[in-house]
């Protein structure tokens, strides 16, 4: 009624503010629906590519000529999504309360969809169409490295494309994203890492591997076979030392010999080490071959093992490489099984069983133990050599192995070591990054016996908060080390001596003793630890990690407990632990924990 005296223009502007708002209103309406027609259109081409990755990946590795079909309509979807979440209305949705940080995370992973696969892995496919993966399998103990090095120049540039599209994804802030949207850059956050590490391990490869079989020149390289029955940080003893010669892509066995041989006369250390590993390792590392591993950084033990090596035999080698048992197994299930000198059936089934504890229970002379891994080594490799088993199942083999830090290398060529550094090959201490703690849990047998077969070490990582209202503080995070010996309750009376030490070095037949070295990321700050028995845990430093070193002794049956808490750096949400690779390949030797 009011309104109806209100003057001619104020009845005007109130109706065309009326339209305006409503004008406005409907744009919204329209602008959300257009968002929302275009995400939809978007998730559908998402997700023709989750379904469809497995299956080209695995083209990819069978045959790079027939993916190239594959990962073409891959990146066309791939295109298709990042167009439809890129446009002007899409970005200025992304700033809207509430969904706006849903719909940028799903423009974030449409855009590095596009980038890993029609800026990365489309243009690599297409260059190694013409080199089927049958190439790189040995041949009468000779490898083609000419294909492998035309693909150097786009694996490196795939890489750095894939690894870029792997930290846009990565970066993606997850404290406003709702539960489902969060678990799907979870996933898309693991693919994409999985992926561009894949390529970067190519890139590397093809940069460094024509060299390492002899494209060049001649070159010999030092197998070290690590024995995860007696436990080192790295793995385990080192029992076997195999030479390797190459030459132009022809490989061949030139000598085995065991560690006892190698270190027979040697007394001092052979390499001076740092004050800081001495202070935690002494020179046991430098002074036996058994002890390389000793120390978990690859990049000292290499140099120490061309060392010793060279003292005893006058060769020195262009390179270590290490493997252990499992490494064996993983081969063996690509190559099928194979003869030993000793007559016995190696396969990937015995292999670890057999090699790690068969052995011993079978043969109670040292001599003829090291005859035994020596032999399995050989002709395992020599099955390798002969051009046994598929190539996608040799390359799954060898992936494998290096995801799980079995397999480790070094180079004496800096520019070849510059290409292995910052990955799980080359056997580092564990480097964190902004994002990612990662800590450090290496075992060690202090028996003296090979009883480290029958202890299960169970290692869990667990925040203690999480970020709450988008910020972040420094939280805790709690590292635990379980152990068990899981060795019969009558070991002294039924394993053989050379198993369980015989009380030689002190500790009771059938009970172990370990040495565990626990490394701490720099910058964090120990808030607790605790031992079972409470026992000291005594601390030092190396390369900007603090070290905790514990001893425990365990008899059959029996366990302990080791607890460290720690305040974490602001901005870290994800956590590793690397541990000790063991006998049993259902153990992970990275466990991880995210916030």
């Amino acid at each position: 009624m009011s309104g109806t005296f209100l003057p001619s223009r104020l009845r005007v502007a109130g109706r065309a503010a009326t339209w305006v708002l409503a004008g406005l209103l409907l744009a919204i309406l329209v602008s959300f629906t257009w968002v929302g027609v275009r995400a939809a259109l978007a998730y559908q081409h998402l997700e023709r590519i989750q379904n469809s990755a497995a299956s080209t990946i695995a083209a990819v590795t069978s045959s790079t000529s027939e993916a190239v079909p594959e990962v073409a309509r891959l990146a066309s979807d791939a295109a298709a999504a990042h167009d439809l979440t890129s446009d002007p209305l899409f970005g200025l949705a992304e700033h809207a309360p509430w969904v706006g940080p849903q719909l940028g995370a799903f423009a974030s992973i449409s855009k590095a969809s596009d980038e890993l696969l029609s800026d990365s892995l489309l243009p690599l496919v297409t260059a190694a169409q013409d080199l089927p993966f049958d190439t790189l399998k040995p041949v009468g103990g000779r490898i083609d490295t000419a294909g492998l090095s035309s693909l150097a120049v786009p694996a490196r540039d795939a890489a750095v494309t894939s690894i870029d599209a792997a930290h846009s994804v990565n970066s993606i802030d997850r404290a406003p994203l709702l539960g489902v949207v969060a678990a799907a850059v979870d996933k898309a956050d693991d693919s994409f890492t999985q992926i561009s590490s894949a390529i970067d391990a190519l890139s590397r490869t093809s940069q460094i591997l024509p060299e390492m079989l002899g494209s060049d020149r001649p070159r010999d390289y030092l197998v070290l076979v690590q024995n995860n029955a007696e436990w080192r940080s790295l793995g385990g003893i080192t029992g076997t030392a195999i030479l390797l010669h190459t030459d132009n892509g022809t490989v061949s066995l030139r000598d085995t010999q065991s560690a006892t041989s190698l270190v027979r006369d040697l007394s001092d250390p052979i390499v001076e080490l740092p004050d800081e590993v001495v202070s935690i390792y002494g020179t046991r590392p430098a002074r036996y071959f058994h002890n390389l591993t000793q120390i978990p950084d690859f990049t000292l033990d290499g140099p120490i093992a061309q060392a010793m090596y060279q003292a005893k035999t006058g060769v020195s080698v262009d390179g270590v490489i290490a493997v252990d048992p499992v490494v064996l197994a993983y081969l063996l299930n690509a190559t099928g099984p194979i003869s030993l000198p000793s007559g016995d059936i190696l396969t990937a089934e015995n292999a670890v069983q057999f090699l790690l504890n068969g052995v011993y229970l079978r043969y109670s002379d040292p001599a003829a133990q090291d005859a035994v891994f020596a032999g399995a080594a050989g002709a395992v490799f020599q099955g390798l050599l002969n051009g046994q088993g598929s190539s996608t199942s040799l390359i799954e083999a060898f992936a494998r192995s290096s995801a799980e830090r079995r397999l480790l290398l070094w180079s004496s060529d800096t520019d070849e070591q510059a290409v292995i550094n910052g990955t799980s090959i080359a056997g580092q201490l564990p480097q964190s990054d902004p994002r990612t703690a990662r800590f450090g849990v290496y075992l060690n047998d202090g028996t003296g016996s090979k009883m480290s077969y029958y202890v299960e070490p169970t290692v869990s990582l667990q925040w203690g908060t999480c970020r709450s209202g988008g910020k972040e503080d420094r939280r805790s995070l709690d590292l635990q080390v379980a152990l068990t010996n899981n060795a019969p309750p009558d070991a002294a009376n039924y394993l053989p001596e050379y198993i369980t030490g015989g009380g030689a070095n002190g500790t009771a037949p059938g009970n172990v003793k370990v040495i565990g070295n626990l490394y701490v990321p720099a910058g964090f700050d120990i808030v607790s630890m605790s031992k079972d028995d409470g026992g000291p845990i005594p601390q030092a430093e190396l390369e900007g990690h603090r070290v905790l070193t514990f001893e425990t002794e365990l008899a059959p049956g029996s366990s302990t407990r080791i607890s460290v808490t720690v305040r974490a750096t602001p901005g870290t949400i994800d956590a590793e632990a690397l541990v000790t690779p063991t006998s049993d390949a259902q153990l992970s030797p990275v466990v991880p924990a995210s916030c």
